[in-house]
């Protein structure tokens, strides 16, 4: 346990209750994506239920997931063989009760997605199922080949469309969450056309995703910069886990290009990984080879690039049938054919990225952060799934069942509060710091590369004071700023959450799932065998 001093101002923006307008529901979601419109559909009538998104439904990094969905639905296949897999990638700081709970439910979660019209792929009547890193069993359900969140946003943004209870705001930025007597009441949320609005809610659920764009590498969208949990800190709720940041092993490198993923399943179908003698290296490593879990293919293929002084690996799917290859992977396909790749002939060329944020707002089995009054579910939250390292596709298994808790136990601390339609008093004085017209592109650009270079894949203390050297530089006068659009309210987010991440992983002087250190290379159970948790002191 750690107490951290506050890195940042409470509120980002000033606002007084007098000006902008109001707006009173019983549940409101933060975040549109899979775990966010799974919390709201639990919710249901007659309570009501406002969805904020910060971008088009269709843009939550739910919609840019490849693989897949895990699942027990292979009649030779136990629940048991799924939770020893999860609690084994976790490398011993995975909570058995929440891992049993999450597994079990699996089976019903998938098949309410396919209830809502979700085509996943099939052989003949069947699901088809794949294998991917970590997975004993083939429990893997796809859609579309590579294309499993699309396909599943796509059913769930028609459900929520349809859902009468629902009121949903696209391209709307929340702020900050609002606290009176240390629990949450609501929001503050701006939007280009309506300006700032308060949001009252009896309770509040937060689910707006990851952290990646912290890194230079990533595979996140835009959008993935730690709003809910700079502003769940901000608020006074406890995160943790923050030094567990998981990076994908095989993300497309290109120089000048956009950061592609390329899905797990690619090795689960078959898929070696060589370096640029040819030589298939991940046998030296380990004994499942291209199946080890994600830390591990990560951390070697990071050690190959710098035995041959490469810049990147390659995945070798050549000895593959073509035809399999291009049905299974389309997505995949289509990307690589834009830079004259052909996957079924060429090598192609991939190195480790910023993926999923394992760290975040503390929450109990149901979904109840430490603030009264907020829960979270998906990735904004360290539910004790995951551990020290993600296994594959349980990420969008644990949106779907938090989602259900999380929606349930709002409903049910929703419906025991009468109506009130009364704002409070709360109110934030403008700042009398000079405005300064920051070059934000810049800034953020800056500290994403000294993110990437210094607390990446691979840390030690000397580039973890630097980055903590210079994100502090950078705070302290660009977090007091109040900016007045979201490219700055972003910025200020990643300041927060790059801070507490970097101070994480100077703490935990140990190896440990994705958190590797130079200095510390052994994993250390007599002192590290814990959570490292932050929340904002005055």
């Amino acid at each position: 346990m750690t107490g951290t001093a506050s890195v940042s101002p409470r509120y980002l923006a000033a606002f007084q209750p007098k000006g902008p307008a109001h707006f009173f529901t019983d549940v409101l979601v933060i975040g549109g994506g899979l775990a966010g419109l799974r919390a709201a559909f639990e919710v249901g009538p007659p309570l009501d239920v406002l969805v904020v998104s910060k971008d088009s439904l269709d843009e939550s990094s739910s919609a840019y997931a490849q693989g897949g969905i895990a699942g027990v639905l292979d009649p030779e296949d136990q629940f048991e063989n799924h939770i020893e897999d999860t609690i084994a990638a976790g490398n011993g700081l995975c909570d058995r009760a929440v891992v049993e709970m999450v597994v079990r439910e699996a089976p019903d979660r998938i098949g309410e997605l396919i209830e809502w019209g979700t085509n996943f792929d099939r052989t003949g009547d069947r699901l088809a199922l794949t294998r991917e890193g970590g997975h004993s069993f083939r429990r893997i359900v796809h859609a579309m080949g590579d294309a499993t969140g699309r396909e599943v946003m796509r059913a769930m943004i028609a459900h929520a469309r349809s859902s009468s209870n629902l009121t949903i705001w696209e391209r709307a930025f929340t702020i900050d969450l609002l606290t009176a007597d240390r629990r949450c009441v609501g929001a503050l949320i701006w939007h280009p056309a309506r300006g700032s609005t308060l949001v009252w809610a009896k309770e509040t659920i937060l689910s707006t995703g990851g952290a990646g764009q912290l890194f230079r590498e990533t595979t996140n969208p835009p959008i993935a910069t730690g709003d809910g949990m700079a502003m769940g800190y901000r608020a006074g709720a406890e995160l943790r886990d923050l030094e567990f940041m998981q990076f994908h092993p095989t993300v497309l490198y290109i120089a000048g290009s956009a950061r592609h993923l390329i899905t797990e399943a690619v090795r689960g179908e078959g898929a070696y990984l060589r370096d640029r003698n040819g030589v298939r290296f991940m046998p030296d490593y380990d004994p499942r080879a291209e199946l080890a879990p994600r830390d591990v293919v990560a951390r070697a293929i990071t050690e190959q690039m710098t035995k041959t002084q490469h810049p990147n690996v390659y995945l070798d799917l050549t000895h593959l049938d073509p035809s399999l290859v291009r049905q299974r992977f389309p997505g995949i396909d289509r990307v690589c054919r834009s830079f004259g790749l052909d996957i079924t002939r060429d090598l192609i060329p991939v190195r480790p990225g910023a993926h999923y944020m394992i760290g975040g707002l503390t929450v109990d089995m149901d979904g109840r952060t430490s603030l009264e009054g907020l829960w979270g579910c998906g990735e904004v939250t360290s539910s004790g799934l995951h551990g020290a390292n993600r296994l594959a596709s349980n990420s969008l298994l644990e949106a779907l069942v938090y989602g259900v808790h999380c929606g349930s136990g709002a409903a049910a601390a929703a419906r025991g509060q009468r109506d009130t339609y009364a704002a409070l008093p709360l109110a934030y004085p403008p700042s009398t710091a000079q405005q300064e017209a920051y070059n934000l592109v810049d800034l953020r650009n800056a500290l994403a590369s000294e993110m990437w270079r210094d607390a990446g894949i691979e840390r030690d203390a000397a580039g973890l004071g630097r980055a903590l050297e210079a994100i502090d530089f950078w705070c302290r006068y660009a977090l007091f700023t109040q900016f007045d659009t979201p490219p700055g309210w972003q910025l200020q987010n990643m300041l927060t959450i790059a801070r507490l991440t970097a101070s994480s992983a100077l703490e935990r002087e140990e190896s440990r799932g994705v958190h590797l250190r130079r200095d510390f290379p052994d994993m250390d159970d007599t002192h590290w065998l814990r959570h490292i948790t932050v929340r904002r002191t005055e």
